[in-house]
């Protein structure tokens, strides 16, 4: 276990929170839309990546390496980001909050589960009471960019009413039983407009178009060298 500091962004007021983080899951092949969903899939199978087991599925890997940090360190050129929603559970609530399931996409064709162990996975520091989006859940909006060769684009965008609802997610990913304390889910993500491709620095945010407001967050990618 180890401790992630987030400011709780609600309504009324703005408290600094530092949750115990022991659990990081990441939900994979979350589209209610089976045809977007698939979509993701064949663009993944196009680089190498086999179909997945399940869907949804649910990958586990090690807390430590969810980040609120503005840059990674990844092993050579093979790696991208992907935005995604991610819910943390702390004393029966759960909090919404955005981030990059960054993945190693060369270690992907021959594990999924281990290409997700590769890389940090960052997360803005700022976090949403889920019960203040609920409401209006569908209508959020995931939207990322990536910045390549110089140029900063428009890499994905989506509303959240193309994924799996959030009690439907939890209920699968853990047995009916809740989203455990601590624990921190990734939700799925959108399909890269123009492929998936690696970028120096990779832009994300979670857009509520009701309450009129935006988690953001953006992080450096600073490449390795592999030597052998």
């Amino acid at each position: 276990m180890f401790d992630l500091a987030f400011t709780i962004d609600t309504q009324s007021a703005s408290t600094p929170l530092t949750l115990p983080i022991d659990q990081a899951v990441i939900a994979g092949w979350t589209g209610r839309d089976p045809v977007a969903r698939d979509k993701h899939i064949a663009e993944l199978e196009a680089i190498g990546i086999a179909r997945p087991a399940s869907t949804p599925i649910y990958y586990r890997v090690s807390a430590r390496r969810l980040t609120t940090e503005d840059s990674i360190e990844v092993s050579g050129t093979e790696s991208s980001g992907e935005v995604e929603f991610v819910l943390i559970g702390w004393q029966g609530r759960i909090f919404v909050g955005a981030g990059s399931d960054h993945t190693d996409r060369k270690v992907e064709t021959y594990s999924v589960t281990v290409s997700k162990q590769m890389c940090d996975k960052p997360i803005a520091p700022v976090l949403w009471e889920l019960e203040e989006v609920a409401g209006h859940w569908d209508r959020m909006i995931l939207r990322s960019f990536a910045w390549i060769d110089g140029a900063r684009v428009l890499y994905q965008e989506g509303t959240l009413d193309a994924m799996l609802p959030v009690e439907e997610l939890v209920h699968r990913g853990f047995a009916g039983k809740g989203l455990p304390d601590g624990c921190a889910m990734f939700g799925g993500t959108f399909a890269a407009k123009g492929g998936i491709r690696p970028a120096s620095r990779f832009e994300f945010e979670l857009e509520d178009p009701v309450l009129k407001r935006t988690i953001r967050h953006a992080y450096d990618v600073i490449e390795l060298p592999v030597l052998g």
